[in-house]
C-alpha cells in the first residue's frame, strides 16, 4: 500500500480540486480520509491478531520504456486540453441578474412573470388564458410594475405606485362617493376598475402592496376581458403565490422620518414536492411628511397554498387581510379671488403664503378605518395536453369607515388676506362591501393550417352588495339636490386654524343605510391565432347581463322606492400583430366597453356615476358607450432585456352624463360625448447588465364633442363643446434608473412630471380652477451587506416640492396636498 503510486492524471485532477477549493474537492478529501481510516483500522486489526501465512508469487518488476513517461511539455499540453474540455461542457447556471438580485439576495423569490435577468421587464401577464402571447405580441399597451420596481420606488401602497406612472392621475372622493383610491387612466375614471388576480375588487378602498407580486395597468377599453367599465383601462393586482420549487424567507424593516416604522415578512415553505405554503405579514406606524397630525397605520397578513396532487391538477388558495387606520387628511382650501376670471387665476392656499403643514380637521373627532378580507380558491385541471379547465371562486368583504373634514367655502378678506376664513365641513361614511364571484374557463389549443390557436371560453357570475351609512349630524352636502346640509363649523382661520383640538362627543351611525345590489352574469369567448410567430390575430366577444337595485331613506327616515335597472351589454375587441423580426412587433387594435348606471359601485350620487335612491327624479339612463382605436409597436432591445413600446390611441365616450339645473335642482342628463387622443410611450428593462430603467411619456388631448347644456360660465365659455376635461394631467412623464457601481453598491433615482390639472363640475373643465404642474425627484442608494442582507436608503421628494395630487370637483373646491420630503432606511434579508 505504501509503495502504490496514483496515476499522474488523477494526481493532477486532485491537485486542481484541492487548489480551487470547490465542493468536489472537499468531497474527495472526505472520502479519501474515510478510506485511509479504514485502511489504518484494518492494519491494526492484522497486527493484533495472528493470521495464517500466505504465499504470494510476486511478478517480476519490469522497467517502463523511457518513451512511456511523458515530457513536462506533454503533461502541460494534456492538462490544458482537459481543462479546455471541461470548460466547453454545458453547465446549468442561474441567469445573470443585476444587483440587487445577484447571488442569493432576491433570486429565491423572484417575480415569476418577469425577465430573470431584467426584473423591470415583464415577459407575460398573469391571465395567460386571456393573454396567451408574450407581452411583446399583445396588441395593447400594458404597463407592469414588478415587485422589484415597487421596492425601488419605495411604493408601499397602490396609490404610491401608480401616482408616478405616466398616463395615470388621481381623483378625490366626492360628495356622493367614497374617499380612497380613485384613479384616472388615459383620462377616464377607473376607481371601480381595480382587480385582484383577475377578479373585480368591488368598492373604493385603500390598498397595500405587501402581498403584491406585480401591478398590471391595462390601458384602453377592456370589457371583453374584464366586464363593465374599463373605459380608459383597468388595474390588476397580482398577489404572491406559494411555490413548490424551493423554500425561501424574507424580511424588510423600515425606519424613517415622520415616525415611520414598518416591518414586512414573507416566507415560502415547501412541505412536499407537491405542496407548499406561503405566508407573510405587515406592521406599520407612520405619519405623513409635510402634514401635521395625519397618521397612516397599517397591519395585515396573507397565506397562500399550492397543491399538485397529480401532474395534471393544480389547486391554489389564498387569503389576504389588510387593515389601515389613522387620522385622515382631506387637504387644503383653494383660493379663488374672482369666480368670473379665466382658469388659473387662483390656486391652492399654500401657494399664497399659508403654511403647507396646516391641518383643517379635528383631532378629537376625525378618523378613518379601512379593512379588506379577500379569500380565493382556484383549481386547474389539464384534461389533455391541449385542453385546460380552470375555476376561480372569490369571497371578499371590505369596509371603508371615516369622518373627515373638508376645508371649503373660503371667505376672502380683500383688505387683509391673512384674515380670510373657511367652513370646516364634515364628511362621513360607513360602507361595507361583500362580493361573491365565480369564474369558469376552458382553454383549448389547436392547429389549423400552420395557425396555432389558443381558444378560451368562460362564464362569470358575481354578486356585489353594499351598505352605505353616514354618521349623525355630519352630512355637509348631498350632491344632486341643492341643499346646505348640517354640521359645518364656519369662521375657521385659513392661515391659523384655531379649532384643531375642539372636544367632540362620541359619534354614532345614522342607522339608515342605502343598500346597493349588483348581479352580473357574463359569458365570453376569445381566440388568439399565431402564424409562425409572424402574424398574430386575436379577438373576443363578451355579453354581460347587469342588474342593479338601490334602496334607501330620505332625510326624515322614510323608506323610498327602489331604483334599478337591468341591461345587457355586448362588447368586443379585435387586434392584429405583425412581427417583421422576432424582436419587434407592429399592431392595431379596436375595442369597446360600457359604463352602466351605478357601475361606480361606491356612488350614492348620480352626479358622480352612482345611483341615488334618495333622488325623486329619474336619473337612470342607458349605458355609456366607449370605443378605442390603438396602433403601436413594441421592441425588445439589448439582448431582449429592454422592452420599448409606443402607441397612438383615441378613446371616445357617447351617451355621457351632464349636469344641469332644472327648477332649482341639479339633475343629470344623458347624451353628451367627448374624446381623448394621445401618444403613449414606455420603456422597461436593462440597457446593460449594470443599468436598468423604467418609465413612460403620455401626451393627451381631450375635448367635449357634444353637449346638451350651456357652459357653467357662459361669459367666458359660450358652450361646453370644445372644452377640455377635468381631472386629467394631459402631459405626464416618469423615469426611474438604477446603476450598479460595484458588486456592493448601487444607486438609483427617479423623476416624475405632471402637467396642470383643470378642475370642473362633473364633465368639462369650466370652473376656473387649476392645479399647477410639477416635477418631483426621488433617489436611493443600496449596499449589499452580505449574500443574504442588503441595506437601502431612500430620499423621496428630494427638493421638498410643494405639489398637489387631486382636486375636489365643486364650485368651492379643496385640494389634496402631496407628501413633502421624507427619508427612510430599509434593511432587507433574503434566505
Amino acid at each position: 500500500m505504501i509503495g502504490t503510486k496514483i496515476p499522474n492524471s488523477l494526481r493532477q485532477e486532485r491537485a486542481e480540486s484541492w487548489a480551487v477549493g470547490n465542493d468536489a474537492g472537499k468531497y474527495t478529501a472526505v472520502v479519501a480520509g474515510f478510506i485511509a481510516a479504514t485502511a489504518f483500522s484494518s492494519a491494526e486489526a492484522q497486527q493484533s491478531a495472528p493470521l495464517p501465512p500466505v504465499n504470494v508469487d510476486v511478478p517480476t518488476t519490469r522497467a517502463k520504456p523511457a518513451a512511456s513517461k511523458p515530457s513536462p511539455d506533454a503533461l502541460r499540453a494534456r492538462t490544458a486540453m482537459r481543462r479546455a474540455a471541461r470548460r466547453a461542457q454545458p453547465t446549468t447556471a442561474a441567469p445573470a441578474v443585476p444587483f440587487p438580485n445577484a447571488g442569493g439576495l432576491q433570486a429565491p423569490n423572484q417575480n415569476p412573470y418577469a425577465d430573470a435577468a431584467a426584473p423591470y421587464k415583464v415577459d407575460r401577464l398573469q391571465a395567460s388564458g386571456k393573454f396567451p402571447e408574450p407581452l411583446l405580441n399583445t396588441p395593447k399597451t400594458v404597463t407592469v410594475l414588478t415587485k422589484e420596481l415597487l421596492a425601488d420606488k419605495n411604493a408601499t401602497s397602490l396609490k404610491q405606485a401608480v401616482v408616478s406612472t405616466a398616463g395615470v392621475t388621481l381623483g378625490t372622493g366626492e360628495g356622493g362617493n367614497a374617499f380612497g383610491d380613485r384613479f384616472f387612466i388615459r383620462g377616464f375614471d377607473a376607481r371601480n376598475d381595480v382587480f385582484v388576480d383577475g377578479v373585480r375588487d368591488a368598492g373604493v378602498s385603500v390598498r397595500e402592496n405587501f402581498f403584491t407580486e406585480q401591478v398590471e395597468i391595462l390601458r384602453g377599453p377592456g370589457s371583453s376581458y374584464a366586464g363593465r367599465g374599463t373605459t380608459g383601462g383597468a388595474i390588476n393586482i397580482v398577489t404572491k403565490q406559494a411555490r413548490t420549487d424551493r423554500s425561501f424567507y424574507g424580511m424588510d424593516t423600515t425606519i424613517g422620518t415622520d415616525s415611520t416604522r414598518r416591518v414586512t415578512v414573507d416566507a415560502n415553505q415547501v412541505i412536499t414536492p407537491s405542496l407548499a405554503v406561503r405566508a407573510g405579514g405587515l406592521f406599520q406606524e407612520a405619519g405623513v411628511a409635510g402634514r401635521d397630525f395625519t397618521t397612516d397605520n397599517r397591519n395585515g397578513g396573507y397565506v397562500a397554498t399550492k397543491w399538485t396532487p397529480l401532474d395534471t391538477v393544480k389547486i391554489t388558495t389564498g387569503y389576504v387581510h389588510t387593515g389601515i387606520s389613522g387620522l385622515p387628511d382631506f387637504g387644503v382650501p383653494y383660493y379663488r379671488p374672482n369666480t368670473t376670471t379665466a382658469a388659473g387665476a387662483g390656486g391652492p392656499y399654500p401657494d399664497f403664503g399659508v403654511n403647507r403643514r396646516n391641518f383643517y380637521g379635528f383631532v378629537n373627532r376625525d378618523f378613518f378605518k379601512v379593512a379588506q378580507d379577500v379569500g380565493s380558491f382556484n383549481a386547474e385541471v389539464n384534461i389533455t395536453p391541449d385542453l385546460t379547465l380552470t375555476n376561480k371562486i372569490r369571497v371578499q368583504h371590505s369596509s371603508n369607515d371615516y369622518i373627515g373634514t373638508l376645508p371649503e367655502r373660503p371667505v376672502i378678506n380683500t383688505t387683509n388676506l391673512a384674515l380670510s376664513t373657511l367652513s370646516a365641513n364634515p364628511q362621513s361614511r360607513s360602507q361595507n362591501n361583500d362580493l361573491w364571484a365565480n369564474q369558469t374557463e376552458a382553454t383549448y389549443k389547436f392547429d389549423v393550417m400552420n395557425w396555432k390557436h389558443t381558444f378560451l371560453g368562460g362564464v362569470e357570475i358575481s354578486r356585489e352588495r353594499a351598505s352605505i351609512d353616514t354618521y349623525t349630524g355630519l352630512t355637509s352636502e348631498q350632491t344632486g339636490i341643492v341643499q346646505s346640509g348640517t354640521g359645518s363649523i364656519s369662521g375657521v382661520s385659513i392661515f391659523n386654524p384655531q379649532f384643531t383640538f375642539l372636544p367632540f362627543g362620541p359619534s354614532s351611525l345614522r342607522g339608515l343605510p342605502n343598500k346597493i345590489k349588483i348581479d352580473t352574469n357574463s359569458v365570453y369567448v376569445m381566440d388568439s391565432a399565431n402564424w409562425q410567430d409572424v402574424v398574430i390575430l386575436n379577438g373576443g366577444v363578451r355579453y354581460d347581463d347587469y342588474t342593479i337595485n338601490a334602496s334607501g331613506y330620505n332625510a326624515t327616515g322614510t323608506v323610498l322606492g327602489t331604483q334599478g335597472q337591468q341591461v345587457g351589454m355586448p362588447n368586443f375587441n379585435v387586434g392584429a400583430v405583425y412581427k417583421p423580426i422576432p424582436i419587434g412587433s407592429l399592431y392595431a387594435a379596436y375595442a369597446t366597453s360600457s359604463n352602466p348606471t351605478g357601475a361606480e359601485y361606491d356612488g350614492t350620487s348620480t352626479a358622480y356615476g352612482g345611483i341615488s335612491p334618495t333622488t325623486a327624479t329619474n336619473q337612470v339612463f342607458g349605458p355609456e358607450k366607449n370605443t378605442s382605436i390603438e396602433v403601436g409597436t413594441k421592441w425588445e432591445l439589448f439582448d431582449r432585456h429592454l422592452l420599448v413600446t409606443g402607441a397612438l390611441f383615441q378613446t371616445t365616450k357617447d351617451n355621457a352624463r351632464e349636469s344641469q339645473t332644472i327648477n332649482g335642482q341639479s339633475v343629470i342628463s344623458a347624451g353628451a360625448a367627448y374624446q381623448i387622443r394621445g401618444i403613449d410611450l414606455g420603456v422597461g428593462g436593462n440597457v446593460t447588465d449594470k443599468l436598468s430603467i423604467f418609465g413612460g411619456l403620455v401626451l393627451m388631448q381631450s375635448e367635449v364633442t357634444r353637449s346638451l347644456v350651456p357652459s357653467a360660465n357662459p361669459i367666458l365659455f359660450p358652450s361646453n363643446v370644445g372644452l377640455k376635461l377635468a381631472n386629467i394631467a394631459h402631459e405626464s412623464f416618469n423615469m426611474l434608473a438604477k446603476y450598479q457601481l460595484t458588486d456592493v453598491w448601487e444607486i438609483g433615482g427617479s423623476a416624475t412630471y405632471k402637467s396642470k390639472i383643470f378642475g370642473g363640475t362633473f364633465l368639462a373643465a369650466n370652473q376656473g380652477t387649476v392645479l399647477p404642474s410639477y416635477w418631483r425627484f426621488d433617489t436611493f442608494v443600496e449596499a449589499k451587506v452580505s449574500k443574504n442582507w442588503s441595506a437601502k436608503l431612500f430620499v423621496n421628494n428630494i427638493f421638498d416640492k410643494r405639489y398637489y395630487d387631486a382636486m375636489y370637483q365643486s364650485a368651492t373646491p379643496f385640494v389634496l396636498e402631496a407628501p413633502g420630503r421624507s427619508a427612510s432606511f430599509v434593511l432587507s434579508g433574503r434566505f
